[in-house]
């Protein structure tokens, strides 16, 4: 269990506020942050990862301590069993794909799980391949392996999808899935993708000006998700062909959803959907 509570100055659009959050996170939840440009979603996740230095609080995972102001412990980030994916992939360039990995891995006996993570994500054809070789979302799937390897007791990812296209990210959410139970891990993971969080969190978190505002499942919380079924009202904001018939990206809230639908009735930009299990003219 991950207990916090975390508060830092903090700089918005609106002028200087105190990031002050409270948070207890179960082991083996995948929770996903949200909420506008500046409510400190990023600067939680620097809090948890030891990048910055809080200004009061504590955090602890499970038994440990890795801060606590009135105690004087602070933990630095390599003294953290964490895993980091930002939106940049942050590979090292000289390494190829392997190397990438096996320089994460705690201890050298842990190589076997290189390969593991290698087949999990889909990138044993490009193990000998350098970054700079690879499609960004290839590029990007390194980068959550490598995150993996370190075999970390939170795994921190900071819209880590929000820069790829659409299929790739879709495919990089089951892949992001798959790893969350298959290492059973405890992820945080920021996200303005509505679809993506309801797709992937068991829990959502919303931060406005530093604070928790809202904090429940997915279909409780999210605009334009209504529980307790999955449904989501927005607007069709591109059309494309597809084999079945057209690919709609629909805007809900402050994120985007693609959903197949028919040719049967062809769908404008402008139109207002609702999505349960299937597309509805709005």
């Amino acid at each position: 269990m991950i207990d916090l509570h975390l508060t830092k100055p903090l700089q918005t659009a609106q002028g200087a506020t105190q990031l002050d959050v409270r948070l207890t996170i179960a082991s083996g939840e995948l929770v996903a942050i949200y909420g506008a440009s500046g409510a400190g979603k990023t600067t939680l996740l620097r809090l948890l990862a030891g990048l910055s230095r809080p200004a009061g609080g504590y955090l602890r995972v499970g038994n440990d301590v890795w801060y606590d102001q009135q105690r004087g412990i602070w933990l630095p980030p390599q003294q953290r069993s964490i895993g980091f994916v930002f939106q940049e992939y942050a590979l090292f360039p000289n390494m190829t794909v392997r190397q990438n990995l096996e320089f994460a891995l705690p201890h050298a006996s842990g190589k076997p799980l290189v390969d593991e993570l290698l087949e999990l994500m889909d990138l044993g054809e490009l193990a000998r391949q350098r970054p700079q070789q690879l499609s960004g979302g290839q590029q990007q799937r390194v980068a959550l392996a490598r995150a993996l390897a370190r075999q970390p007791r939170l795994l921190l990812l900071d819209e880590p999808l929000a820069a790829l296209d659409v299929p790739t990210r879709l495919r990089l959410q089951q892949a992001l899935a798959a790893a969350h139970q298959r290492f059973q891990l405890t992820t945080l993971l920021v996200s303005h993708d509505y679809a993506e969080i309801t797709r992937l969190a068991t829990r959502a978190v919303e931060l406005e000006g530093g604070r928790v505002v809202q904090d429940g499942a997915p279909a409780a919380v999210l605009p334009g998700v209504a529980a307790p079924g999955f449904q989501l009202t927005g607007t069709v904001v591109a059309v494309q062909p597809s084999a079945t018939g057209q690919t709609l990206t629909v805007a809900v809230g402050e994120g985007t959803v693609v959903v197949e639908a028919d040719a049967a009735t062809p769908y404008q930009v402008g139109d207002a959907l609702v999505l349960t299990g299937n597309v509805q003219r709005g």
